[in-house]
């Protein structure tokens, strides 16, 4: 209550306040038949009596008729509750306030919906009202969270930890790779800004400047249109050291989740559990694991190598030929015919993979159209090395081993998805498992044109110290020093050891990747000028603190987000601009024709 005319908020009134004389400011949340009504501001609700007596009747007349949302100010004294009419659903329940002065400080108009949690509003109106949104008890408390934990992150890496906090600017110039950069126009004729996908580079500058060790909460943009749970701009933990190892980074990012994970989450354990690139495909069948349960994907090409079944000997003859299968629990009690057809339809749609299912019955014999190519012995151990147990459904997939491994892993989330619904409980919703992700391959092909390569990461991360000669002669079988951090099976952080040679970047950038590095020309410049071997990350704020109050989405932590659209919804954001005030940047806007006729009219 420093710095404000106020005595209390509406929060923090107890049974000890008996007998005070306060002042509250508030929004008027409720009233009753103009006998009470209740007071909230950020902190809480206070109920307050409205007078009876005619002393009082201005008061009466005042907080009776003030529509809800207003805001207002009262006066006077704090009071017992009757005997039994005590709220122990409310901290302030045991007391109320006498109105002995109020105010209305502004009246509210009719409100587009009502501010309370548990009202369904659509998305397009909560996003156009968003101050009034905010009101809510669940973004006022998601964002009061997540400045508690920047602070003690900030706290953790400057005041601990000899971090400096650096600004970095918005406005520079394109970065070859990664995604899509906004657009800035110059008044220079031809010539933009980019607005930086993450501050990569000028965090690398800065280990070349000497800083030795750099943090920002750094603004991000990225031009990736239409993508649901993605935003055009979003806000990084940006952390760059010097002279440090991949250990050094993790072991920091371990320490900075600890000291500042909120106290009411429980506490997180470190070291986090390590998994490569290829385990986390071939087990999960994904880059970012959720690990809160099982249901892992399991090998069985041995078991079936010598049936003659067609399509397992046809899957089995390629090089990279695989047979695996996900076992899930329970699936014939928790799934319907109709998942287990949409699962497979999922399979086929999303990765053109065929699925086969096998059924368990009580007995423990197996149905499905592979059992007859099975002898018993076979059967028996396919059932050992899926331990198969009876009601247990398994989705089986022959083919490229990584087709393989990305559709069952698919399948695996949702048939967790499927068997929650129904009502098995499989992940903890309070537990938080992280997981870091090492050993990824630095290089793949380019989805479409795959002869050509393009960085799993960036073009700046490092190759594993076993695989730089490989670098020079088969660049596809290199692995990075990039490491992902992964929360519940969603990645909330990313970062690599960086290449700190000049003469190495600029291989990697012409001969492997093709790009001009005439655009980075200033970045191995800097190289070449003593720059020291150094390595990074940067964590999501916006995922990281979404997970930890279990929010549906991202936009539910951020005070002011754009739809998936990109757009703002409440100023109506992008907007048009006039010919006029295009002129001094040299730019025309050439409109498709069935605009132009919808201007005119």
């Amino acid at each position: 209550n420093s710095f404000v005319t106020r005595t209390n908020t509406c929060g923090e009134l107890r049974a000890a306040h008996v007998g005070q004389k306060v002042t509250l400011y508030g929004w008027v949340q409720y009233q009753r038949q103009g006998l009470f009504l209740v007071l909230r501001d950020f902190q809480g609700l206070t109920q307050v009596i409205i007078p009876q007596d005619e002393a009082h009747s201005h008061v009466k007349e005042l907080l009776s008729n003030a529509p809800l949302e207003s805001v207002v100010r009262v006066t006077g004294t704090v009071s017992p509750r009757p005997p039994g009419q005590e709220n122990p659903k409310m901290p302030t329940g045991d007391i109320e306030v006498k109105a002995e002065i109020a105010e209305i400080l502004n009246s509210c108009k009719k409100l587009p919906f009502e501010i309370k949690d548990f009202i369904k509003k659509s998305e397009a109106l909560r996003m156009q009202y968003r101050y009034l949104d905010l009101r809510s008890f669940r973004l006022q408390s998601a964002l009061r969270l997540r400045s508690r934990v920047v602070m003690r992150m900030r706290e953790y890496l400057c005041n601990l930890h000899g971090f400096v906090d650096v600004e970095t600017p918005t406005l520079f110039k394109r970065t070859p790779g990664g995604a899509k950069e906004f657009l800035v126009p110059s008044r220079e004729v031809g010539k933009f800004y980019s607005l930086p996908q993450s501050p990569q580079q000028f965090k690398q500058l800065l280990m070349v400047g000497g800083m030795d060790r750099y943090f920002q909460v750094a603004r991000c943009y990225r031009d990736e249109g239409s993508r649901p749970d993605r935003q055009p701009e979003f806000t990084q933990i940006d952390i760059e050291m010097s002279f440090v190892d991949q250990a050094g980074i993790q072991r920091l990012i371990e320490g900075l989740l600890q000291h500042s994970w909120p106290e009411e989450r429980g506490s997180i354990m470190t070291p986090f559990p390590s998994m490569t690139y290829e385990e986390a495909l071939a087990d999960y069948g994904t880059d970012k694991p959720d690990t809160r349960f099982g249901m892992k994907i399991v090998d069985i090409s041995d078991v079936l190598r010598g049936s003659n079944i067609h399509f397992v000997q046809n899957a089995l003859s390629y090089p990279h030929g695989s047979i695996r299968a996900i076992c899930i629990p329970q699936g014939v009690r928790y799934l319907t015919n109709k998942d287990l057809g949409s699962l497979k339809e999922s399979a086929k749609s999303q990765f053109n993979q065929e699925i086969m299912e096998i059924i368990c019955r009580p007995d423990g014999s197996l149905k499905s159209l592979l059992t007859k190519f099975l002898g018993e012995k076979e059967q028996s151990e396919l059932i050992r090395a899926l331990n198969m147990q009876e009601g247990d459904v398994v989705l089986l997939a022959a083919g490229e081993h990584k087709q393989v491994c990305s559709a069952l892993g698919a399948l695996r989330l949702l048939s967790a998805n499927l068997l929650e619904a129904a009502g098995l409980v499989l992940r903890d919703p309070t537990a938080f498992h992280f997981l870091w992700v090492v050993d990824f391959p630095l290089f793949l092909p380019k989805a479409e044109n795959p002869t050509e390569l393009e960085s799993a990461h960036h073009p700046f991360t490092a190759p594993h110290p076993s695989d730089v000669s490989l670098l020079y002669s088969d660049p596809t079988k290199v692995r990075s020093q990039h490491y992902d951090l992964v929360l519940n099976g969603n990645e909330v952080g990313g970062g690599s050891i960086r290449i700190h040679s000049a003469e190495q970047q600029r291989f990697v950038l012409e001969k492997v990747l093709k790009e001009d590095s005439e655009v980075l020309s200033h970045l191995i410049e800097a190289l070449e000028f003593g720059a020291p071997p150094h390595g990074g990350i940067a964590l999501g704020l916006d995922r990281l603190i979404s997970l930890i109050v279990d929010a549906p989405s991202i936009r539910d932590v951020i005070a002011f987000p754009k739809s998936f659209r990109g757009r703002d919804l409440m100023g109506n954001a992008p907007d048009y601009v006039t010919p006029e005030e295009l002129e001094p940047y040299h730019i025309q806007v050439s409109w498709p024709l069935e605009e132009k006729e919808a201007k005119k009219n």
